[in-house]
């Protein structure tokens, strides 16, 4: 499950589906330039079509979780709703890998700017830097069960969108939405991050990614098997499974069953719990969509924090 937003690129407008992320810095669209099977299936971006577009003869590449691309750095006018950036700079993929059959176009990055492979000064930065934003911030409430209703606000908070209070939590440093959780437990009992950990905060991510080893003892934990890549539990016994609670700076966020199951097209449920080969020397999780939809989140940057309430 996928959160795609619209924004448009040139001048006149040419329109995409992106994906807003907060775990990179960099937006990009695919190109004419590009060859691979994955950009003829998406919008690609016409730059004979646009008077405002100039390209720079530089290059660059970005690896994700799900694939990599390299592309050119180009400038041009972009929109996301009524916001405009000028003179924005973006990269245009020319070879895409491993997003096939993918529901977007292309990624468009918020997080700092130190994080940038293309070396720009990103979207949000621009909007913030030119003063087209009242605050420095932007928040995500993720829709539960039906295709509308999603949104990504630049500039302010809707407090329609949560109940109760919002939570602020320092980040581990400026520079990565990334935050000390406490630890990870199920019925009173620690089942990850025992010593502490970090988690991404990550709107690109589908799932809830974690050290093999213990999403595992999780898995294990929650009874389920193993099918094809993913670990399935009879539907009939979610109602009875226990919520799994991420504690973080002190507070408690519970995800319940119905929160960390989803029901595939063959009606049977797997655990949206994704192992990762640990590669990083901290024990690192990363909170997607799964927890998003769960949390209102809010990304202030003056502040370097991020804001976790209720959704409603």
């Amino acid at each position: 499950m996928l959160y795609v937003g619209n924004i448009t690129i040139g001048t006149p407008p040419q329109e995409f589906q992106v994906v807003f992320d907060t775990a990179s810095s960099d937006l990009w669209v695919p190109s004419v330039f590009c060859t691979s099977p994955t950009c003829v299936s998406h919008v690609m971006f016409r730059h004979l079509e646009s008077s405002t577009f100039r390209l720079i003869r530089k290059t660059f590449s970005i690896e994700y979780g799900s694939g990599r691309m390299k592309g050119v750095v180009a400038h041009d006018t972009v929109r996301i709703g009524d916001l405009v950036s000028t003179d924005q700079q973006f990269g245009l993929s020319v070879a895409e890998y491993g997003f096939e059959g993918i529901p977007f176009d292309g990624v468009l990055g918020l997080n700092y700017p130190n994080l940038s492979f293309t070396g720009g000064i990103p979207i949000f930065d621009n909007l913030k830097n030119h003063g087209a934003i009242s605050e420095p911030v932007f928040a995500f409430y993720l829709s539960k069960n039906k295709p509308e209703g999603s949104v990504v606000m630049f500039g302010g908070v809707d407090h329609r969108y949560y109940q109760g209070a919002l939570n602020w939590i320092p980040l581990i440093q400026a520079g990565d939405w990334r935050v000390h959780m406490d630890r990870i437990s199920m019925k009173r009992q620690v089942i990850a991050c025992s010593g502490g950990c970090e988690a991404l905060v990550d709107t690109g991510t589908s799932l809830i990614h974690g050290p093999r080893r213990l999403v595992n003892n999780i898995l294990r934990f929650l009874g389920a098997t193993p099918r094809g890549s993913k670990h399935y539990v009879s539907c009939f016994v979610v109602h009875k499974l226990s919520s799994i609670i991420f504690t973080i700076n002190g507070i408690n966020y519970p995800l319940p069953a119905q929160a960390y199951t989803i029901k595939d097209s063959s009606d049977d449920c797997y655990i949206t719990f994704k192992g990762n080969t640990a590669s990083a020397s901290t024990e690192t999780w990363i909170l997607g969509d799964v927890f998003l939809r769960q949390y209102f989140s809010v990304y202030d940057r003056g502040n370097d924090r991020i804001g976790l309430a209720q959704a409603v």
